[in-house]
């Protein structure tokens, strides 16, 4: 017999980001189903799904909602990193777990959060170790106007100051603003090797269009030149782009068709993107931690990750992060085209770690 586990999920399915939470919460619902039709484990999954609608006042009322009105202990949710610190307080009031499966700035570990997507050195670090060895180290650094483009920013910043890079310029829209006009002159008056967008939802989709059109005009910006980069963007978003996403480049744990998968996706590949992968594994792991194991579900979660099997799901029991692979890719042809992938690598959200430049140790793939 299984025993059947509430499981919050907490995904802005509507609203200005709401590709992103829909891929998410599509991937947590194929969890579901695997789990539930899989009769070598003993547990299945009930959810208690709430929509947010991308208002940041609304998460931690409606976590609260999930961990109040519910069994569940264990919410998988939030796509920006302001709502994640928004439900932390509520975790903490209520004993709830976050498992959070989408990219985030680092320099945080919460007993209150498994970081199941990847963090600057699984992204951002080998992305810009790979764009100043192929397209130079002049940057134009752009985000929404929040904590994920100010943070990512900021290490970008140092990292190229400490490599002599240059940063020519850096600009911030609130989210959901497409008023990008400004920055995209800057960008056309300062001719960077390549620009860093953290922007997010519309305001993404606005700055790739109008820098689609740029380099119809501006000789400089064509051919390949002056790449934008992103640390945040998937195949979920790319039909609604179309051919303003070409040439885009891409750091994330996974693009479609790319080996190896993540903890907890094995067997399978029918994802649209990391976002999806990403929740679908934490779901995953989830149940392997609790499976044969009854009443782990109510473990405050350094004592479920102090568990020997915490290790073999892939979580480090001491920064709770998931060890992913790395890789980087471009759009072609509307698709992801990997350029360079690594081994997985651990978790190091305070960069605690010496690191050589990713580059010469990187594999091509053709």
């Amino acid at each position: 017999m299984k025993r059947t586990i509430d499981l919050g999920i907490l995904f802005s399915t509507s609203g200005p980001y709401q590709l992103l939470g829909q891929a998410s919460q599509s991937g947590v619902m194929k969890a579901v189903e695997q789990v539930n039709a899989d009769a070598a484990l003993d547990v299945a999954f009930m959810p208690v799904a709430r929509d947010p609608g991308g208002n940041i006042d609304a998460y931690a009322p409606l976590c609260e909602d999930i961990l109040r009105s519910s069994g569940a202990r264990h919410v998988i949710g939030c796509t920006t990193s302001w709502s994640r610190k928004e439900v932390i307080p509520s975790l903490e009031r209520t004993g709830g777990v976050l498992w959070y499966p989408t990219p985030y700035e680092g320099f945080e570990a919460s007993d209150r959060v498994v970081y199941a997507h990847a963090c600057p050195n699984q992204h951002l670090l080998p992305l810009l170790d790979y764009s100043f060895a192929h397209f130079g180290r002049s940057s134009y650094l752009t985000g929404s106007n929040y904590i994920w483009g100010w943070e990512m920013n900021r290490l970008a910043r140092e990292i190229t100051l400490r490599g002599e890079g240059t940063v020519l310029g850096e600009r911030y829209l609130p989210i959901g603003s497409t008023d990008i006009t400004r920055i995209v002159e800057e960008i056309a008056e300062l001719k960077p090797d390549f620009v860093l967008n953290q922007l997010i939802g519309p305001s993404q989709y606005a700055f790739l269009d109008a820098i689609a059109a740029l380099r119809k005009t501006d000789p400089f910006f064509g051919a390949g030149h002056c790449p934008v980069l992103s640390c945040n963007l998937t195949e979920c978003e790319l039909p609604t782009l179309g051919a303003s996403a070409e040439g885009v480049i891409a750091a994330g744990p996974w693009f479609k068709g790319m080996t190896p998968t993540l903890p907890g996706n094995e067997g399978r590949a029918d994802f649209g993107s990391s976002f999806e992968a990403a929740a679908h594994a934490s779901v995953m792991m989830l149940a392997r931690l609790l499976a044969d194991n009854p009443g782990a579900e109510t473990l405050s979660l350094p004592d479920l990750l102090a568990q020997p099997r915490a290790e073999q799901v892939g979580i480090s029991a001491r920064t709770h992060h998931v060890t992913l692979p790395v890789a980087i890719a471009q759009v072609q042809g509307g698709a992801f085209r990997p350029l360079w992938t690594d081994t997985p690598v651990e978790g190091d959200p305070y960069l605690s770690r010496s690191r050589q430049p990713a580059g010469p140790r990187l594999r091509g793939v053709i």
